[in-house]
């Protein structure tokens, strides 16, 4: 095993076993900010989220990550955009399986998410998506295919629910003490 793969092993237990459940959100912002490739200004990532491979994970300013998100950056990059929310439970993933191959190959891609993203309780995005600005997923969705700004998909597989409004100005500002 090399000293690479082995560090980065070390940085995800300590961050998803112990830190990652510490009540303190200044502990758990601290060691972000040095485990995770970018760590916005304002961004908030509350208890019990999971990084696979923080060093491929980019999170913008003012994003809100709410509990139990699962983070997989494990060979690509996930980016989010500023002012992001991201609801209880949801789960982007970069990796997966290509089901036709007959080695069970691995498949994959980078996911990009925009600039005032909604992604509501226990969504899931799949590997090499990218989220448009404004656009918002619904709870309990499964994104199989890019999500075109302000527009609003739900259901499994997700597909368009709504637009959104274009005019969006706000800016996200949540830090909860003991979350």
């Amino acid at each position: 095993m090399n000293f690479r793969l082995l560090a980065g092993s070390v940085l995800s237990y300590g961050y998803n076993h112990m830190i990652g459940n510490c009540p303190s959100r200044q502990i758990r912002m601290t060691y972000l900010k040095t485990y995770l490739a970018e760590v916005g200004v304002g961004t908030s990532v509350q208890m019990g989220c999971r990084f696979l491979n923080g060093r491929k994970v980019h999170l913008g300013d003012r994003n809100v990550v709410n509990f139990g998100c699962l983070f997989d950056g494990r060979h690509y990059q996930i980016r989010t955009g500023s002012d992001v929310s991201i609801g209880p439970e949801a789960t982007i993933l970069t990796l997966g399986h290509d089901p036709q191959s007959p080695e069970f190959s691995d498949k994959g891609g980078d996911v990009m998410i925009g600039d005032r993203v909604w992604i509501a309780y226990r969504a899931i995005i799949l590997p090499g998506l990218t989220i448009g600005e404004g656009a918002v997923v619904g709870a309990g969705s499964v994104v199989t295919k890019d999500v075109e700004p302000y527009t609003i998909v739900g259901g499994v597989p997700a597909r368009i629910i709504g637009i959104r409004n274009t005019h969006l100005n706000y800016s996200l500002n949540y830090s909860p003490f003991l979350l």
